[in-house]
């Protein structure tokens, strides 16, 4: 009588990935995909088609340490991106070794400065690109790490200028 070899064992979180992974919907996947290797530096994990084999119904980039999943517009399953939506509700962070570097690199390649990089009052160098596909990006080295004391002076400074009001009006 032979002996099965046992089935491996299943990670119920799958090597390379986080607890939460972004997933975006985009017309135009296989775009957006050569688009993310130019602008961040994407490299590109896996991608299924549609049994038709025009569409990416899943796949995986990965951007620095961090995996990102997507896949094309399914208006028929009510599945869109955020050009067909009129937006997006969200900004995918990038936290990298040189935020000017990677910034000028995505509007080379085709994204839309929506805040021009800074150095920023909360210690970051930052700006916010909108990629060719409707997704917010920001992204940002640190610069400056605050301490709780800046933050506390942070605080008093935005309540000085009324930002406490703002909020409750």
């Amino acid at each position: 009588m032979a002996i099965a070899n046992p089935e491996p064992a299943v990670q119920p979180i799958p090597e390379g990935y986080h607890t939460v992974t972004p997933y975006l919907v985009v017309d135009g996947a296989a775009e957006a995909i050569e688009f993310y290797k130019r602008a961040f530096g994407a490299i590109e994990i896996d991608r299924a088609l549609s049994p038709d084999g025009k569409k990416i119904m899943n796949a995986s980039i990965q951007i620095g340490d961090s995996r990102i999943m997507l896949n094309d517009e399914f208006p028929e399953m009510n599945c869109k991106g955020p050009l067909s939506l009129g937006g997006s509700p969200f900004n995918l962070h990038l936290y990298v070794e040189d935020a000017d570097a990677v910034f000028e690199r995505a509007v080379a390649a085709g994204a839309t400065v929506t805040m021009p990089i800074a150095d920023m009052f909360w210690g970051d160098r930052y700006g916010s690109v909108t990629d060719p596909f409707g997704h917010a990006w920001g992204i940002a080295t640190r610069k400056r790490v605050m301490t709780e004391d800046d933050l506390k002076q942070l605080a008093a400074d935005w309540e000085a200028c009324g930002g406490a009001a703002e909020q409750t009006s």
